[in-house]
């Protein structure tokens, strides 16, 4: 049975905890809770001893707990610590080396990997202080999840720092699991290695596209294709989880605007191409909307009515602008990591590679959108990621986990890019 140590800090969101904890329970996770003295005025020892069915631990001086099992041995007798909420006050002490409480010194003692859940008003979160914290974690080999973005618990405050939502932390301590298993050689990676972190997108400005375009013949009718948006929305989400300010260029799709995110609402590949270029500068373009390649000429003003006497009208197509190459060749305003994607239905990494050369992008995610894949609609992608270095195939996963995983993908880039 894998095993979970939680540490809740004291903010509004430790009820969302409490959740956790039931999400965890469900899976079959073993959970121990350590609540903080602050967490102890929005959660009780006996609402989380009997959702975990555990002691509950909260001093560090408790005689009897010291006796029984002691805060060396609760640092060591788990396979990851999640600390949820973890407040401005926390990530500082957790930065600073501090063991002045139960739930420091257990993090200071383990050597398990640590995910973090911030929750704090968006104003601590960006505040330098908390940069500085937070950077400082990641070397230190500290896991993030969120925060997210969004309507906080006080009136009329808004932006990033709401506390990531129960089952995406549930998916970042799956995640943090896996990477964390003895490898082919028996290494397990230590605390400090930078592949166990998740990297930050604080302070970067993410640019995406998403969703089809619809190319009018009339103004009833148009040219479009069967692209849903979910893949882009999805990608858009994550990079606001991770602290970013995106700007979402979407095409006409059926589903909600991404919370924390600026949408801009479009129609056209031309509408689409002007909203991109507005948004620059960005530090990562990531264009996987499914732009129609052709439109005509010349859009009827009036519905073209069908006449039995007559041929079908005629129609003439022009090629549409090419949204990727031209952000590709704009200069100085080019995002510093540009992503393309490649929808494509045979030869899917052989055109794809192509297409990174003849469009100028760093990478390109493809695709095989063919109708028995149900990609286009579907909830499941299967990606061939083509960068400068290479082709990396990932397995058949839920769009959600595609986007993570990108977008942790382009933050490790940058942050490696930053370093040199």
């Amino acid at each position: 049975m894998k095993r979970v140590l939680l540490i809740i800090g004291g903010g509004i969101a430790a009820y969302k905890s409490l959740d956790l904890v039931r999400r965890l329970r469900e899976r079959g996770y073993a959970v121990r809770v350590v609540l903080t003295q602050a967490a102890q005025s929005f959660v009780t020892p006996l609402t989380a001893g009997a959702l975990t069915n555990e002691r509950v631990f909260t001093d560090l001086f408790d005689l009897d707990d010291e006796r029984e099992i002691g805060h060396i041995r609760l640092s060591r007798e788990t396979d990851l610590i999640v600390i949820a909420p973890a407040t401005a006050d926390l990530l500082a002490k957790m930065a600073g080396g501090h063991a002045n409480d139960l739930a420091t010194a257990v993090l200071l003692a383990t050597d398990k990997p640590v995910l973090a859940a911030p929750a704090m008003n968006p104003r601590m979160w960006l505040h330098p202080a908390t940069r500085r914290n937070v950077d400082q974690l990641q070397r230190d080999g500290i896991h993030f999840v969120g925060p997210n973005s969004g309507e906080m618990a006080e009136r009329g405050e808004a932006g990033p720092g709401r506390m990531a939502e129960p089952l995406e932390i549930v998916a970042s301590i799956e995640r943090v699991m896996a990477i964390s298993q003895p490898g082919a050689h028996g290494q397990t990676p230590q605390k400090g290695d930078p592949n166990l972190h998740a990297a930050t997108l604080a302070g970067r400005h993410v640019l995406v596209t998403s969703g089809p375009t619809h190319e009018p013949l009339d103004p009833v009718r148009y040219i479009a294709n069967r692209s849903s948006g979910k893949q882009g929305h999805a990608i858009a989400a994550a990079a606001a989880r991770r602290g970013a300010r995106v700007t979402l260029v979407s095409g006409p799709v059926a589903i909600p605007d991404p919370e924390g995110v600026t949408t801009v609402h479009v129609e056209t590949a031309d509408e689409m191409l002007k909203a991109v270029e507005a948004a620059l500068p960005a530090d990562i373009g990531i264009f996987a909307a499914a732009v129609a390649d052709w439109r005509v000429a010349s859009a009827a003003t009036e519905k073209i009515k069908k006449d039995p006497r007559s041929r079908a009208p005629a129609l003439a197509l022009v090629e549409n602008p090419d949204i990727l190459r031209t952000i590709a060749g704009a200069g100085a305003a080019r995002p510093g990591l540009l992503i393309g994607f490649a929808a494509e239905t045979q030869n899917v990494v052989e055109h794809a590679k192509k297409k990174r050369k003849s469009k100028g992008a760093d990478w390109i995610v493809a695709n095989d959108v063919s109708p028995a894949t149900d990609v286009m609609g579907g909830d499941r992608n299967t990606i061939h990621l083509v960068t400068e270095t290479g082709l990396e195939d990932w397995p058949q996963m839920d769009k959600h986990e595609v986007a993570d995983r990108l977008i942790e993908r382009a933050a490790r880039h940058l942050e490696k890019f930053r370093e040199l």
